[in-house]
């Protein structure tokens, strides 16, 4: 599938249908005890897998983009700007237009946002 090696290609595969369903983006540990999340996981191994194989990842970033939940989207923009920043910028420009919320966590800080506002934060940043 990803040419990484058939089992690792079954966790990538695992991986990314995490991210496709995130409910909620969280890049590090959550709560007091800075617990990783099952999603934050999913990332770094697709992140991960990224470094070793690009091509192969690549094209299931597009599909994240467009069939993922909001916050598997921002997953994707994020993981896409890693490998092809121009790319990732495009996609943060697209998720910009778009008001679906999703959930976010920094530390033990819980909110919610838009893919407009999250976007626009990042575009903001570059």
């Amino acid at each position: 599938m990803f040419g990484i090696g058939k089992r690792r290609d079954r966790e990538v595969a695992a991986a990314l249908d995490e991210l496709r369903q995130a409910d909620t983006v969280a890049f590090g540990g959550v709560g007091i005890a800075g617990t990783t999340l099952p999603v934050t996981e999913a990332y770094r191994q697709v992140e991960a897998a990224l470094a070793e194989d690009p091509a192969g990842v690549r094209d299931q970033l597009d599909r994240l983009l467009a069939e993922a939940t909001p916050a598997g989207r921002v997953y994707a923009a994020t993981l896409l700007e890693h490998v092809e920043p121009s790319a990732g910028r495009a996609a943060w420009a697209a998720l910009g237009d778009d008001p679906a919320e999703f959930g976010t966590f920094t530390g033990c800080v819980m909110g919610r946002t838009t893919l407009r506002e999250y976007a626009a934060g990042h575009l903001g940043r570059g």
